[in-house]
């Protein structure tokens, strides 16, 4: 059945839990725990289960299947020597669902059941603070297009390498909260070119390149926006905190292009950055339900 993985697109869940794990056997070993784990439309006890493979990875269990120019992350130098640092594993993971313990229990069934396959070495546990905000306050995923429009944007198309499979990137963000929160609100506003308040784009947002959404919003030749499907979510506690982006995309290159203009390879880093840094990025294809089974 060649659709994409359903939940992808599962939206409205509270609790989240993210794996990345460094593959220890054989690949066909790993895709045979793979489907041990997941069920037939990749729900398990409550949870959504969506598995990305590395590209290194992807070209070795499906040779000719990773999309055009996806390739393991690579660290991006901007402005000033700024840098979004690489932290590519081989497997990830991304549990949703309505309460932390069932994800809690379906994450421990996982590494139970990919042990001696693949090891689990990095993990979070982000959530839905408030209504979908960011732990600034701002709101999160502004710029999503509508889930009847989601899938054009997330979804390789058709007779493309990696075709109805999606491409995707996580990051680890963790936070300054104190300094921002030392800002004025005018100042904050400035940072996510949006008012607090209401959400709005500011009116004067042309005064202010390096605004975030000024150096997100990526538009092709003719002017039009290209989209990105985003599933991210805040994690961690009163000292450490941040947020785990995560965006799903038909290409690579317009979220190749939103980092690097984020990280100010042109001479203009997004102001978000005095604010959050990147920890951890990795690129990872998930591929459609036919390929799992």
């Amino acid at each position: 059945m060649t659709i994409p993985q359903p939940g992808i697109f599962a939206i409205g869940t509270k609790a989240h839990h993210h794996l990345q794990f460094a593959l220890r056997g054989e690949p066909g070993d790993l895709l045979e725990r793979i489907g041990a784990i997941r069920d037939g439309n990749g729900t398990v006890a409550g949870a959504n289960i969506v598995v990305g493979f590395s590209p290194t990875l992807t070209e070795r269990l499906w040779p000719g299947q990773v999309p055009t120019g996806l390739t393991d992350f690579e660290p991006i130098v901007g402005d000033g020597g700024y840098t979004m640092p690489a932290a590519q594993h081989d497997l990830w993971i991304w549990l949703h669902g309505a309460s932390e313990d069932a994800m809690l229990v379906v994450a421990r069934q996982a590494v139970e059941t990919l042990a001696g396959v693949a090891d689990l070495v990095a993990e979070e546990q982000p959530f839905v603070y408030r209504t979908s905000l960011d732990l600034t306050g701002f709101e999160d995923g502004t710029e999503n297009p509508p889930i009847d429009e989601a899938i054009g944007a997330a979804v390789v198309p058709d007779g493309e390498p990696g075709a109805y499979g999606s491409v995707a990137l996580l990051q680890r963000w963790e936070h300054d909260l104190a300094g921002f929160e030392a800002l004025s609100p005018r100042d904050q506003e400035l940072v996510f070119g949006r008012t607090l308040a209401d959400n709005a784009e500011l009116d004067d947002l042309d005064d202010h390149p390096s605004a975030h959404i000024a150096r997100v919003v990526i538009e092709d030749d003719d002017g039009d926006e290209l989209e990105v499907f985003r599933r991210s979510a805040p994690f961690g506690g009163v000292r450490v905190n941040g947020l785990m982006f995560l965006a799903f995309s038909a290409d690579r290159a317009r979220l190749q292009t939103m980092l690097e203009r984020m990280a100010g390879v042109d001479g203009i880093r997004d102001r978000i950055t005095d604010f959050s840094t990147p920890t951890d990025s990795a690129w990872y294809y998930v591929p459609p339900i036919d390929l799992l089974h």
